[in-house]
C-alpha cells in the first residue's frame, strides 16, 4: 500500500463528491508537508477552516490554505517554497503547476481579501491516479488556493501540531481561541452580498457546542484592521453579542444551508439552524 492509499484508507468514499474532497485534503497535507521542509512555518501560522478541519478534526471540508505572518512584511514571498511542494508532490508522482492570482479588488468589505494578502493556486494534475479514482475521468485537475496575509492583524498566539502523513511533521497554526476569533470576523465582518457562506455558521455551532473559548482581543484587533469597529471603541461581551445578534436578523438560513451542503456529509443536523437557535449559541459563547 502506498502512501497515497494509507491517507485514502481513513475516509469512506461512496461518491465521486467524496473522492475528490478526499484527494484534495491528501493535497493540502502534501502541500503543508512541503511548506515545512522548506521552513515556512518559521515565519508564517496556519489558520481558517482547513487549519480547524485537519489540525483540529471540525467534520467539514474546506477548500483554501490560509497562513498568516508571525510578524508583518509587505515585502514577503511565498514563492521560493514552492519547489519543495513540488518535490514532494513529484516523490509520489504527481504534477503540480503554481500560478500567482492578480488580486482585483483592495475592497475588504466586498472580498475578504485585503489588498496586502497574497494568493497562488496549487492546480494539481491527476494523471496516474486511475486507480484510486474510479470513475473519475483521468486528466482532472484539483486546485488548492493558498493565501498568505503579509500585513496580518497581530495579538494572537501559536501552538505546533504534529501531522503523521506523508510522514511525521510539525505544523505552526494559530491555538483554537485565536482560530475562534478569525472565524467569528467572517461571521460579524464578511460581505458576500445575496450569497451566504453557511461554512462560517457551522463551524461557529461546532467552535460553541465544544466549549471552545474566544479570543475576543484578536477578534477587536482584526475588527479594527478591516474597518469595522473604530479604533476608539472596544469590543467587550456585550458589543460581540449585539453585533452578532445583528448579524443573526439579516442571515438567510437556507442559502446558508445550501452553500454548506458541498462540504458537509450528514446534513440531517441542520434541521435544528433557526434564528432563535444561532442566538442561544451566542448567548453561550465563551470566552478567554
Amino acid at each position: 500500500m502506498n502512501i497515497i492509499e494509507q491517507m485514502l484508507s481513513k475516509y469512506n468514499i461512496e461518491t465521486e463528491t467524496d473522492m475528490i474532497n478526499a484527494l484534495k485534503e491528501i493535497f493540502q497535507e502534501i502541500t503543508l508537508l512541503g511548506l515545512y521542509r522548506g521552513g515556512f512555518f518559521r515565519k508564517a501560522a496556519f489558520y481558517g477552516g482547513t487549519s480547524l478541519r485537519i489540525l483540529y478534526g471540525l467534520d467539514r471540508f474546506s477548500e483554501d490554505l490560509d497562513f498568516s505572518l508571525l510578524e508583518k512584511n509587505s515585502s514577503f514571498d511565498i514563492e521560493p517554497y514552492f519547489q519543495y511542494v513540488i518535490d514532494e508532490f513529484a516523490v509520489l508522482g504527481i504534477k503540480v503547476s503554481l500560478s500567482k492570482k492578480l488580486k482585483k479588488t483592495s475592497n475588504i468589505a466586498s472580498a475578504f481579501l485585503k489588498n496586502d494578502t497574497s494568493i497562488h493556486t496549487l492546480d494539481i494534475k491527476t494523471e496516474g491516479l486511475e486507480k484510486f479514482m474510479g470513475n473519475i475521468h483521468s486528466g482532472k485537475r484539483i486546485k488548492i488556493k493558498i493565501e498568505v496575509d503579509t500585513n496580518p492583524p497581530l495579538k494572537f498566539q501559536t501552538e505546533a501540531k504534529t501531522l503523521l502523513m506523508p510522514i511525521s511533521f510539525n505544523v505552526i497554526s494559530m491555538t483554537l481561541p485565536n482560530l475562534y476569533a478569525g472565524k467569528m470576523h467572517a461571521v460579524l465582518c464578511r460581505n458576500w452580498k445575496t450569497r451566504v457562506k453557511g461554512r462560517d455558521w457551522y463551524d461557529f455551532e461546532w467552535y460553541v457546542k465544544r466549549n471552545a473559548k474566544l479570543n475576543l482581543e484578536h477578534l477587536q484587533e482584526r475588527m479594527y484592521e478591516s474597518g469595522h469597529l473604530e479604533r476608539n471603541m472596544r469590543l467587550d461581551k456585550e458589543l460581540f453579542i449585539q453585533k452578532m445578534n445583528h448579524r443573526i436578523n439579516v442571515l438567510d438560513i437556507e442559502k446558508a444551508i445550501q452553500e454548506l451542503r458541498p462540504f458537509v456529509k450528514n446534513m440531517s443536523g441542520l434541521d435544528f439552524w433557526t434564528k432563535d437557535y444561532f442566538r442561544l449559541l451566542t448567548s453561550k459563547v465563551l470566552f478567554c
